[in-house]
């Protein structure tokens, strides 16, 4: 029997309708993922990353992402610049000094801010809580870590040539580090979470926070070629709303954000709560122009970089508005994007 022709215009024009849907930012019911390779550090400050991808947001936003551990920043951001990865958090000094240095990359996001620290055995952090009795002293670090840029700035705004009156030592990852100042190779080490929890732990001491020294800082920005952005700026807005869901996520589930996080992060919840909801470390989404601009005079100041490129050419903050204001239609009575617009408007 023939269906009335009024009943297949309407299953027609449903079938528009879904089909609309889905080729919407915010569905991916009926079409191929894209493939995404994204860079991480194995830090609770990316617990953005993990919660977006434990909780299927990267798909519902039609996205495959795949993700990538890096050990330190170095060698996540040679993996951006090769093209390698389509997005990765990787601090703010790293991509910083690689703009300088000429690298076209574009800053599109946030991750975390602040975070870093200086730990040392507790008969010498007492010492170190003061910035003018660094002098003389041996350092661990993490090269391009954003805190060993924080600690340097600080040394030198206290008149402490850090090139000359420091021995700092770059050793290729917070582990590294962690062990030097255990044995006593060096007096201090700078670290980040979890491994400023993990050295208290291990009967070390928190000496001085980053935050102590540059209020607000910002560490891990999401960064990629530039020229992948602007041809596939679709794909950064799908996963730009999936970070943002991801931290309103974070925001109410304290719990099961721990629990995700430990996949990734292999060390005891209890630490990885402390870190994530009591400690020193920020979480959010947006690119936080302003501090990044800050963070750049900051580096040129202390002789850690010397470029004279307006640094806002390198920061995209479109991508962000994009997805939250998309978002916002969506859910506008959703509370953390209420606040992520405000103090994006600031």
């Amino acid at each position: 029997m023939k269906k009335p022709y009024g009943k297949i215009m309407a299953g027609l024009a449903i079938g528009a309708i879904i089909s609309l849907l889905a080729a919407s930012y915010g569905g991916a019911a009926d079409r191929e993922l894209k493939r995404f390779n994204v860079g991480y550090l194995a830090s609770t400050g990316h617990a953005m990353y993990f919660i977006a991808k434990e909780k299927g947001y990267f798909e519902q936003e039609g996205l495959d992402v795949q993700l990538f551990l890096f050990t330190n920043s170095g060698e996540g951001m040679n993996a951006i610049t090769s093209g390698k990865l389509d997005a990765g958090s990787f601090g703010t000094a790293p991509p910083l000094l690689f703009i300088a240095k000429g690298a076209d990359i574009t800053i599109f996001g946030g991750q975390m801010s602040e975070g870093h620290g200086l730990v040392a055995k507790p008969e010498k952090a007492e010492q170190f809580k003061d910035l003018k009795n660094y002098r003389g002293k041996t350092i661990a670090t993490v090269r391009l870590q954003t805190g060993d840029v924080v600690f340097r700035g600080g040394l030198h705004h206290t008149g402490i040539d850090w090139k000359k009156d420091v021995t700092i030592k770059e050793l290729d990852s917070p582990g590294a580090v962690l062990e030097a100042v255990k044995k006593g190779s060096v007096d201090a080490g700078i670290l980040w979470p979890p491994f400023l929890t993990l050295a208290e732990q291990q009967g070390l001491k928190v000496a001085k926070l980053s935050g102590d020294i540059l209020s607000g800082h910002t560490c891990c920005r999401q960064v990629t070629l530039t020229s992948k952005l602007k041809a596939n700026e679709a794909d950064y807005v799908r996963f730009m709303r999936a970070l943002i869901r991801a931290h309103a996520f974070y925001k109410t589930t304290p719990d099961e954000t721990v629990d995700i996080t430990s996949k990734y992060v292999k060390i005891d919840k209890a630490i990885l709560k402390k870190d994530l909801y009591h400690g020193n470390l920020y979480l959010s989404p947006d690119p936080d122009k302003q501090m990044v601009i800050h963070f750049w005079d900051y580096m040129n100041d202390a002789e850690y970089i010397s470029s004279a490129k307006k640094v806002d050419a390198y920061i995209n903050t479109g991508t962000f508005r994009k997805a939250l204001d998309g978002l916002i239609r969506e859910y506008p009575n959703e509370k953390d994007y209420k606040a992520l617009k405000a103090a994006f408007r600031a």
